[in-house]
């Protein structure tokens, strides 16, 4: 049976490096959920034991989340801060200081998925119409959206998952994470425009604005942003203050939201990421059948015998950015939390899974989401080009992470 278990392990983690599976129609989340399922039929984890193994919590919080986001998208915020950001009078080192600012805030709240996925047709839409070359702005979006996402325990799905599993005081973590994050974005507005060498505009000849119709903007609802923007603040605020279960806190959120005389909320529900709820279920059931055969302990205990520490933060951090951009964040942090158990393994998980995120394309949802915005518009962002600003920015910010890390060990 172990190695039953172990072969659906591979297969499942080897999918998760692919994106899928050689001659199968199976993304990510079809192979996590193929695996739990090959798992429960051969018995190598029973029904109830791998109910057991979904963190609830997490799934509640995550869903939850992702009903406000659908919120605040249908209602057009993003859509209406993206057109008054783009049409601030500002040059473009300005603008891209707002962008940056404005990006990192709101990811923190809402999810950088979410806000990438809202903001980035309508952001290169509007560089367009200004004739700004639309590139390093997508590019600082995706990298300012990751960056910011870090500074909460919302603000993506791993950082979610570390803090339900690992009982995280909301307000605690943000006083590790912030000034980090405020350094990663300071630093990520600097390389974008050493990259860009002063040519913020578009040559001639290059892409026009985009046909009549195309990357339409959702007209602001003043009442349901409004609404939305209660509901989260509400949230934060219980976040930070109380001691209430976060996923009850924002679960009530999301109920308020759904009760709507306007909106209806198969409109709402259809903006869920349902793929990612399901991802998670389906590794949290392989992880664990896995954990019940006990080789993930002798696997550490091995590596421990040759004088590399899991359970410390420098081979932590390193584990961590290598098997980020293996087999994506929130599968790392999934294998590695079983060993999370020094004070800053928390802040650590989080800040290296997520700015590690910047260094290709598909280290990052929000980065795919970006390219494919623009590509959609005819502007190509292809590896390297992202790569030459990806790469630099997860090098130094994970080195600001690096020297604040040391800096709070000292």
């Amino acid at each position: 049976m172990t190695t039953v278990v172990l072969t659906i392990f591979v297969l499942v983690y080897l999918g998760m490096i692919l994106g899928g599976l050689p001659f199968l129609q199976l993304d990510r989340t079809g192979v996590a959920l193929l695996g739990a399922i090959a798992m429960i039929g051969t018995e190598a984890i029973s029904v109830d034991a791998a109910a057991q193994a979904v963190h609830l919590p997490t799934v509640l919080l995550l869903f939850a989340f992702m009903v406000v986001s659908a919120q605040m998208q249908l209602g057009g915020f993003y859509d209406w801060v993206t057109l008054r950001l783009a049409g601030l009078k500002l040059g473009p080192p300005g603008l891209l200081a707002a962008l940056v600012v404005v990006a990192g805030g709101l990811s923190a709240v809402f999810s950088n998925d979410v806000v990438c996925l809202a903001v980035a047709p309508v952001l290169v839409e509007a560089c367009l119409r200004r004739r700004l070359d639309p590139v390093p702005f997508a590019l600082a979006l995706a990298c300012a959206a990751n960056i910011g996402s870090a500074a909460t325990l919302i603000g993506n799905p791993q950082n979610m998952l570390i803090g339900q599993t690992l009982q995280l005081h909301f307000g605690g973590y943000m006083a590790e994470a912030l000034l980090p994050v405020a350094v990663g974005l300071g630093l990520t507005w600097a390389l974008v425009v050493l990259s860009v060498r002063g040519r913020w505009m578009l040559a001639d000849g290059a892409a026009g604005p985009a046909p009549a119709g195309e990357a339409e903007a959702v007209p602001l609802d003043r009442w349901q942003t409004a609404k939305g923007l209660g509901v989260a603040a509400g949230v934060l605020l219980a976040f930070l203050f109380t001691d209430w279960p976060r996923e009850v806190v924002a679960l009530v959120g999301a109920g308020l939201l759904l009760m709507s005389r306007r909106m209806r909320s198969s409109r709402v529900l259809g903006l869920v990421d349902w793929e990612l709820l399901v991802l998670f279920v389906g590794l949290f059931v392989v992880n664990a059948a896995l954990q019940h055969t006990g080789l993930p302990q002798r696997l550490v205990a091995d590596i421990a015998a040759h004088g590399v520490h899991l359970d410390q933060p420098g081979p932590m951090a390193l584990a961590t950015f290598v098997l980020s951009n293996i087999v994506s964040n929130v599968p790392a942090v999934m294998l590695l939390l079983p060993v999370a158990t020094h004070p800053l393994d928390g802040p650590l998980l989080a800040l290296v899974s997520t700015f590690a995120g910047n260094l290709f394309i598909v280290g990052s949802i929000a980065n795919i989401i970006v390219v494919d915005a623009a590509r959609r518009r005819g502007v190509v962002i292809d590896w390297r080009r992202h790569a030459a600003l990806g790469v630099p920015v997860t090098l130094v910010t994970l080195g600001v992470v690096a020297a604040y890390l040391a800096w709070r060990l000292g």
